[in-house]
């Protein structure tokens, strides 16, 4: 029997369109994403995904998922904002590093070299879609016998938390030098390293509603092609001239 794309899990059609998108070289594709408003619950399901694929320490959070009440009782009810970085063809967040740590990579992707970083800051106060966080080095496990390596006779190089995490392709240390984030800005990516390996980005593939999509929007078959495509689409903040790659359908 054939299935036909109106049949077929999105995620499975979003995996054919990224196997077809990586076949072309990075300058031909243009990776956005789509988020679906209504089918987003607010389970925050793609919030903790992106906390586990990336290692993320307290308070540096690349997904956040804005809520809005509103209404009046009985009437009232309540709305959902998922908000990773826009990547936006026109980031106002990496004219201002002074050491040009962020930029725009050859996926058209803003990264952030965290060697060349130097926890400026200055791109957090630039990002208008607060997208930036800073990393200060603090763990989950600060203040407990954990960190401080007395359980079982560990010493605090075996603490699950220092051990290097996985981002733009390569491990960094969660150490205090010149490989480590610590002390730099961090940013959501799209997932570069899950992208390079034909995986599709953590929070999309985590999203129980199926309300994120992401693909190439320079493929006319792709599904967020035809997305983005739709009436209802917007886009957050886009009269600034950011150009976003991030979509909503309301």
């Amino acid at each position: 029997m054939v299935v036909t794309s109106q049949e077929q899990d999105i995620l499975l059609r979003m995996q054919d369109d990224l196997r077809r998108a990586l076949e072309k070289p990075p300058h031909q594709r243009r990776w956005v994403m789509v988020i679906d408003l209504r089918r987003c619950i607010g389970c925050h399901a793609c919030t903790v995904a992106c906390v586990a694929e990336n290692k993320l320490p307290p308070g540096v959070v690349y997904r956040p998922v804005l809520e809005e009440e509103f209404g009046s009782y009985p009437n009232a009810t309540r709305r959902f904002l998922p908000r990773p970085c826009m990547q936006c063809d026109n980031p106002p967040c990496t004219p201002v590093c002074p050491v040009h740590a962020t930029y725009r990579d050859e996926n058209g992707v803003v990264v952030v070299d965290y060697a060349q970083c130097i926890g400026c800051r200055y791109c957090i106060t630039a990002c208008p879609y607060a997208a930036r966080t800073f990393d200060f080095g603090r763990v989950y496990t600060d203040g407990t016998a954990e960190a401080e390596g007395l359980i079982l006779g560990r010493s605090r190089a075996d603490d699950y938390e220092r051990v290097a995490n996985f981002e733009y392709g390569r491990p960094y240390e969660r150490l205090r030098g010149e490989e480590s984030p610590i002390g730099n800005v961090r940013k959501c990516h799209f997932c570069l390293h899950r992208l390079a390996a034909g995986m599709l980005p953590a929070c999309t593939t985590t999203c129980i509603g199926r309300a994120t999509m992401f693909g190439d929007a320079n493929d006319p078959d792709s599904l967020v092609t035809e997305m983005i495509a739709r009436t209802n689409v917007i886009r957050l903040k886009e009269e600034l001239g950011t150009e976003p790659r991030v979509y909503y359908l309301v």
